[in-house]
């Protein structure tokens, strides 16, 4: 924990690959309990992330030496997750309070790990918590929802809708504080680097090798929105189905996800639609609370792909217009373009993938009859 609670001073001064590679190989057999085995696969995986990118893209390391990548592969198989750092890593676990006797409002939160990038970086993984946090509500109505359909309870499922529906509406304000906590500059030069992974990044063509653990090089994404089981479950729930292209994507993510989570989505879509029983029931009330929901929806994803323009797609824009401003001689001895440029730090062609979504969710509103 020596080394992780210290990264971003390791890498400002140039040390984290020393120090990894002067590492003695870590036995996992003194990890006990699962909070332990996760802060361990955390932990492991802010030092990997460091580790490769910590001179830059173009400098990028690709073989993890034994020490690390040994300990944390075992670790990773017992607690079900991919040897990189994943959502359920830098979000869902990555969080204190700083007074143990106040509520869980972003002002009374800290990251317990943290990479370059500063307040924007701890911004960028706490504001996303928040957004976890307030979909908790609609998360719960998913199960009352499911359980009411099964008893044809109508009033329950409205009351279920209408819950889900807010919860998705206090996501979206709780996504708004972004602006407030993460600088785009920062973000898209930084931040994005250190959470992008090896899998659909032509700077990785082979991808990393895990030494000690694997014979040839293996490919892995990086940390995405995509990975967390908030909006898949609702998806799931509401019966919205993606196309081929982005449903292969968000499978592939849930390979990425805690197995309990996972098993939750799968749980979800074997069981009884919501959308056909509005649907066949005919009712009017349970429409518009369906509707609600996929409005709100849809709202969420609107904003989500304002972010991702504000932060990715304009610095894409400034960067490619600063080196047009360039002549052409100068231009040659540049380095290449970004390969991260206009990709996700999942390795999917953002813009289209959001608004493929998008648009795929608007499509299951449920018309009058």
């Amino acid at each position: 924990m020596d080394i992780a609670s210290n990264l971003t001073h390791l890498i400002a001064h140039q040390q984290l690959r020393r120090e990894v590679n002067n590492m003695q190989l870590l036995s996992t057999h003194f990890l006990i309990g699962h909070k332990e085995l996760r802060l361990a696969h955390m932990a492991l995986s802010f030092i990997t992330m460091g580790y490769v990118w910590q001179d830059g893209e173009h400098n990028s390391m690709k073989v993890l030496p034994k020490s690390l990548a040994v300990p944390y592969c075992e670790v990773s198989k017992i607690v079900g997750l991919p040897p990189i750092l994943v959502h359920a890593d830098c979000v869902l676990a990555n969080w204190k309070k700083k007074d143990g006797n106040r509520s869980m409002e972003l002002r009374n939160l800290d990251t317990i790990l943290a990479l370059p990038g500063g307040d924007s970086l701890k911004g960028f993984f706490l504001v996303t918590l928040e957004v976890e946090l307030a979909a908790v509500q609609g998360i719960k109505a998913v199960s009352i929802a499911t359980e009411a359909v099964l008893q044809h309870d109508d009033d329950s499922i409205k009351n279920a809708l209408q819950d889900m529906a807010e919860s998705i509406r206090k996501m979206n304000q709780s996504l708004k504080m972004m602006d407030e906590h993460v600088d785009p500059a920062t973000f898209y030069g930084i931040i994005r680097l250190f959470l992008s992974g090896w899998k659909d990044n032509p700077a990785f063509p082979e991808g990393l090798l895990y030494e000690g653990v694997w014979d040839k090089p293996r490919q892995f994404s990086g940390g995405s929105a995509a990975q967390s089981s908030t909006l898949q479950s609702f998806d799931e729930f509401l019966g919205i189905r993606h196309n081929e292209e982005s449903a292969e994507f968000l499978h592939r993510m849930r390979d990425y996800m805690p197995p309990s989570h996972k098993a939750f989505i799968q749980a979800i879509a074997s069981g009884p639609s919501v959308r056909e029983y509005i649907v066949f029931s005919c009712n009017p009330v349970l429409r518009e609370s369906y509707n609600d929901c996929i409005a709100a929806l849809v709202d969420l994803r609107n904003y989500h792909i304002t972010v991702v323009a504000r932060y990715i797609t304009i610095n894409v824009a400034k960067a490619k217009a600063e080196k047009n401003k360039q002549n052409s001689t100068v231009c040659i001895l540049q380095k290449a373009p970004s390969a991260l440029e206009e990709r996700g730090t999942g390795g999917s062609g953002i813009m289209s993938f959001l608004k493929s979504v998008r648009d795929t969710t608007k499509k299951v509103t449920i018309d009058e009859v």
